[in-house]
């Protein structure tokens, strides 16, 4: 098989994976990105190879998630103002500094978020909190965690998600797809200035962002299969395994 056509497939095939990963526990990156590595794209080139590519995920979710947002089109549209904001910032953040600050504090990020969010509703329970709706507070750090997902991505769903729990009444597989909605409007920013300015690899791109947008077709349907806190506990376990990955790499 010539070399081309089984590098198209290798990563038609991680992207559908990831895609459905991105939808159900917001982890697409940590398999995506690897392997545009491991077929030899330098460190910065598959970072914004893979958030171009990433942005298919964003619309094959929402797609898919379509009964889960039935009637909440506005509230998507005016949170995305924030998500998008954020995904530019983020994007610029990545093109123009050193990436060694956001490497030491994202393991800590994403392990807090982890455990924040396998927690949220019995603190809410027991501390008679209710979701603040939309306050300057709540769009600032929405607005923080697509800054996160532009720059770094991985496992940024989780904060998104944390952050939505914290402005919407609603069950959990309602927030993700809401949260998918979002990182597809924060991912696309970015992906416009990578293209302007990044070392994007349009032959990876295609296949990749082909996978990406059936696996996030596909995706929604997985998600509500499976009950709410075993979906809870499942994106948190994954995001501290992630954290103590990225920890162990950056702090040893």
């Amino acid at each position: 098989m010539d070399g081309g056509v089984l590098h198209a497939l290798v990563l038609l095939a991680v992207g559908l994976v990831s895609g459905v990963v991105s939808v159900v526990v917001s982890l697409a990156s940590v398999i995506s990105y690897p392997a545009l590595l491991a077929l030899g794209l330098p460190p910065v080139a598959a970072n914004v190879t893979n958030t171009v590519a990433l942005t298919f995920t964003g619309l094959g979710s929402t797609l898919g998630s379509r009964r889960e947002l039935v009637g909440m089109r506005g509230t998507v549209l005016r949170l995305a103002v924030m998500s998008t904001f954020g995904g530019a910032t983020g994007a610029a953040l990545l093109l123009l500094l050193p990436g060694r600050a956001f490497e030491l504090v994202a393991p800590v990020l994403i392990a807090g978020a982890s455990v924040l969010l396998l927690l949220q509703p019995r603190l809410r329970e027991r501390l008679r909190l209710h979701p603040r709706g939309m306050t300057p507070w709540t769009l600032a750090a929405l607005s923080c965690a697509a800054v996160y997902t532009g720059y770094f991505g991985a496992a940024g769903g989780i904060l998104t998600l944390v952050v939505l729990g914290s402005i919407l009444d609603a069950p959990l597989v309602r927030l993700n797809a809401v949260k998918n909605a979002l990182a597809g409007f924060a991912n696309g920013v970015a992906a416009l200035g990578f293209i302007a300015f990044g070392p994007v690899d349009w032959g990876s791109v295609v296949p990749l962002a082909a996978g990406f947008l059936a696996g996030g077709a596909l995706g929604p349907a997985v998600a509500r299969r499976i009950p709410d806190g075993v979906l809870r506990g499942v994106v948190a376990a994954s995001g501290v395994s992630v954290a103590a990955v990225l920890a162990w790499r950056t702090y040893r």
